[in-house]
């Protein structure tokens, strides 16, 4: 006779922390990326979990928003991971070249690439999927960025400029094209010294366009 799973009261459904929402999510990971979005379904996804259709609705109401949490861990956890950010660190070339480094590796994995593609995919059907998507990551790196700025520009480190514009070029400087192509698997994947080019040159560029006038 089979043992019913416990029903998870409301706190626990929505909570990012509970091992039951892991353990579903990660089984969801593994079939999103092996079937896509479109292929996917819940019930594969229960099986890849290990629990019950019945267990995943109750977390999760449809595919979509089962999709949307698992892309919104993704883009949120890199964000917290990659923009810790010293406002005292008075070496801006430094703390730039650790940030670009760690930042376009993400990038460019293959597995983050897979997950931009699919929200790229769903999004024009599911346009909020796209917006927390963007809110989460790309929205949350720069606000980071852009206050680490602030603290170098109130330091004199930096000229006073829209330090939110001036994080997202830098970001856009490290990958200067490199993520484009990925998407579009436009020939081989990123290699360290692409990298390594890419953000030497865009931390070059950024301080020598910010640099205090003299």
């Amino acid at each position: 006779m089979a043992i019913a799973e416990a029903t998870p009261d409301a706190r626990e459904r929505t909570s990012p922390e509970t091992d039951k929402r892991r353990q579903i999510l990660e089984g969801a990971r593994a079939v999103f990326m092996a079937s896509g979005f479109d292929g996917a379904s819940m019930g594969e996804i229960a099986k890849a979990a290990g629990v019950s259709k019945g267990t995943l609705y109750v977390y999760f109401d449809s595919k979509e928003a089962l999709f949307e949490a698992l892309a919104l861990a993704e883009k949120r956890g890199l964000a917290e991971v990659l923009f810790r950010l010293d406002a005292d660190d008075p070496d801006l070339r430094d703390v730039l070249t650790r940030l670009g480094r760690s930042y376009l590796a993400e990038m460019v994995r293959p597995e983050h690439v897979t997950v931009i593609r699919m929200v790229i995919g769903a999004c024009e059907k599911f346009p909020r999927l796209g917006q927390a998507f963007f809110e989460a990551g790309p929205v949350q790196g720069t606000t980071r960025l852009a206050a680490y700025l602030d603290a170098q520009v109130a330091a004199g480190r930096l000229r006073p400029a829209d330090t939110n514009l001036a994080a997202r070029q830098f970001l856009q400087m490290c990958q200067a094209g490199l993520l484009t192509r990925l998407l579009f698997n436009a020939g081989d994947g990123a290699v360290q010294s692409e990298i390594g080019h890419n953000v030497e040159e865009a931390v070059r560029v950024f301080l020598a366009g910010y640099a205090p006038e003299t």
